[in-house]
């Protein structure tokens, strides 16, 4: 058991200096910034494997709109919940701040993730076996991070321009001396290793394989960038690169077969927790055929050159030819969002102004809201956002866009009930990406002093959860800049919950998307639905709830017009003012039929119904239930055919939701039915 007690030391670590980097991009000239590659212009966290992991072919343009999935009962009371803003810390999105050891990881701006680089020669320490890994400086930074309620997102490199102050510059391990080839990066003073040595690559396959059997579904992770090639791991040498056109460096990139051998090596390694490649091209674009891994982009929606172009936005919107986006647009993986997720870093250099002019921006801040749209971001590294506000309303809504942002609009349910009953919700997402992990989804009960007293585990996977509304690319020629298009649906689910056991009286139904993180340390930042029912111990309200006793429930009832039933012949909606819902089903009889369906039996046994019906003349129906023998009951003369009467019998029913009762007159026509009511 790992102990997960904060830190007294205060070492001065900075994983990496914001401020530091930013004076080392500055020195890039405009064209390497970007770091072009090779190619043309590509359950819980640890429940479930990543659901699309089968490899398809890239296809950009506007994507298929999702399937919106089953309709809700028709047969359950319907509760309309209240949207509220969501917290800005919900966890696996929104900003990342630095690792910095010892020091409280939950000051600045509310904040889930925690980022931090790890060189390969920590955990390669031994200089004469390349298979001999000691994971202690990973496993601290986790169970640090961890301690604070927050994920993780890491990277391992091999070469980091003056370190980092506790990770090493030089990150090549030791058991590669005499074996891989070591170049001079004179630009930044790095040893860069032959990226196409047998040696080097079979090694760092290896490393892959096992950190991968040892942190796959690692619920302290949110986050893994592909890393280990090029500066920092970002998958460039500049100007030790590809394009050795206009320079006289040599290239010190792996060849794109080489490449696509490391990135295969991590998709198959990582196949729960999420993986993240620089560039959308990167070895040529091997990425494409692997619709599990996700892009970072470390220079969001920053603006250089004269004049200023964006290096995330695409040159249809002022991007610059080698802008992230531009990259995805010419490999068609603009849409794999769909399926992995959007990570990187707000560039250095804007971090502090990114959001002052939200939604749009000014000088080398790009049009922020159009990045977050089109990137579909779900995290950026944002060291700068130490310095915000909480109460800054355009940082705000920028992190509310980020990701998912959930909201269940409507929960089904009865009011009252006993044994077997079905509880359903519709979740909307309001965000610009689905949520990507398979986390646990349960309903439970609170008793009047606020203590869960029963929990169901559903099948509910929030990751069907798709974005109601993307933006378009002015690419897709799908209208004016912004156009908006339906894409997601709410999602409907129901399960089914057994209340049996429970002492009679009032309770609260709730419902909570569990965080693995909590297993570890009960403080785990929660996953919370923009709603006002939503409580800070992650329980979302979705209404009272009465649980019956000795075998009795208050009365429920179903409509004869309810969209879930079964008409057929000559049976029909129509209207009638004195009826319940203001309709009943009328022309039944002489072979149509009315079967209503899920009528909810309790724990099983005898029930009374009471049908409730118009009919100005004295008629016969005879009454079904499931596959049980008919029985005819008599309906006396109403009023007329628009005021209900009613009358009652007992009926035999299976335990749960699963009953279906038919009404019927196979030789005459039968009264117009109003509405059943089981008691």
């Amino acid at each position: 058991m790992r102990s997960f007690a904060q830190r007294r030391g205060r070492g001065l670590l900075a994983a990496l200096c914001s401020s530091a980097l930013a004076l080392a991009l500055a020195a890039l000239p405009v064209t390497a910034r970007a770091a072009p590659a090779a190619g043309p212009a590509a359950a819980s966290v640890e429940s479930a494997p990543v659901a699309s992991a089968a490899p398809v072919a890239a296809q950009g343009g506007v994507p298929e709109r999702p399937a919106p999935g089953p309709d809700p009962d028709p047969s359950l009371p319907v509760h309309t919940l209240t949207r509220a803003d969501a917290p800005l810390d919900n966890p696996l999105k929104g900003f990342a701040r630095f690792y910095q050891p010892g020091s409280n990881q939950n000051t600045g701006y509310p904040h889930s993730l925690t980022w931090s680089y790890f060189g390969l020669s920590e955990v390669m320490k031994d200089a004469f076996d390349c298979g001999n890994y000691d994971w202690s400086a990973l496993d601290g930074a986790l169970d640090e991070i961890a301690s604070y309620g927050n994920q993780a997102a890491v990277r391992f490199y091999l070469e980091y321009p003056g370190g980092t102050g506790s990770h090493p510059a030089n990150a090549v391990p030791r058991c590669f001396d005499g074996h891989v080839a070591y170049r001079t990066n004179a630009y930044w003073g790095t040893t860069s290793p032959d990226y196409d040595s047998p040696y080097l690559l079979d090694a760092l396959k290896d490393f892959i394989a096992a950190f991968g059997a040892r942190y796959d579904g690692d619920p302290r992770i949110g986050f893994i960038h592909m890393g280990l090639v090029g500066l920092w791991g970002e998958w460039h040498t500049w100007p030790y690169d590809t394009d050795t056109s206009g320079d006289s460096y040599p290239n010190y990139m792996p060849t794109d077969a080489h490449g696509a051998e490391i990135l295969r090596a991590y998709d198959s390694a990582f196949t729960h927790t999420r993986t993240e490649v620089r560039y959308p091209d990167a070895a040529g674009g091997a990425a494409d055929s692997l619709p599990a891994v996700g892009f970072h982009d470390d220079s969001f929606c920053f603006r250089e050159g004269s004049p200023l172009a964006g290096v995330t936005l695409p040159v249809s919107m002022g991007g610059a030819s080698y802008a992230h986006l531009q990259r995805a647009l010419q490999r068609g993986v603009e849409n794999r969002w769909t399926t992995a997720s959007m990570g990187g870093e707000v560039r250095p250099e804007i971090q502090s102004t990114a959001f002052a002019h939200w939604p749009g921006g000014s000088g080398a801040v790009d049009d922020m809201k159009a990045c977050l749209e089109l990137e579909h971001t779900t995290w950026k590294i944002n060291e700068g956002s130490a310095g915000y506000s909480a109460t800054d309303p355009g940082v705000a809504a920028a992190v509310r866009t980020m990701g998912y942002d959930l909201t269940v609009d409507h929960a089904y349910f009865h009011d009252t009930a006993r044994g077997s009953t079905t509880v359903g919700v519709r979740i909307t997402n309001n965000g610009v990406a689905p949520f990507y992990y398979p986390w646990t989804v349960s309903l439970g009960l609170k008793d009047s002093a606020g203590n869960v007293v029963r929990t169901w585990a559903t099948p509910w996977d929030l990751r069907k959860v798709m974005p109601v509304k993307i933006r378009a690319f002015p690419d897709w020629a799908a209208g004016p800049d912004p156009t908006y298009l339906d894409y997601g649906h709410p999602r409907y689910f129901d399960t089914t919950v057994d209340l049996s056991g429970l002492t009679a009286g009032d309770y609260q139904l709730v419902m909570k998307a569990k965080n693995p993180l909590e297993d570890i340390n009960p403080d785990a930042k929660k996953l919370r639905f923009a709603n006002t029912g939503q409580n800070g111990d992650g329980w979302l309200r979705l209404g009272a709830m009465t649980v019956g006793s000795d075998g009795t429930t208050g009365p429920v009832s179903h409509e004869a017009e309810a969209d879930g039933n079964t008409l057929t012949g000559t049976a029909t909606v129509a209207d009638c003012a004195g009826c319940s819902g203001g309709a009943k089903v009328g022309y039944l009889g002489n072979g149509a039929t009315l079967t209503f369906h899920h009528v909810d039996g309790g724990a099983g046994g005898t029930r009374t119904v009471t049908i409730d019906y118009t009919s100005a003349t004295a008629r016969t129906a005879t009454i079904q239930v499931n596959d049980g023998t008919p029985r005819t009951v008599g309906f006396p003369p109403t009023a007329d055919w628009w005021t209900p009467g009613s009358t009652s019998l007992s009926v035999d029913l299976e335990p749960g939701t699963g009953n279906r009762i038919t009404l019927a007159q196979p030789s005459g026509w039968a009264p117009d039915i109003d509405r059943i009511t089981l008691r």
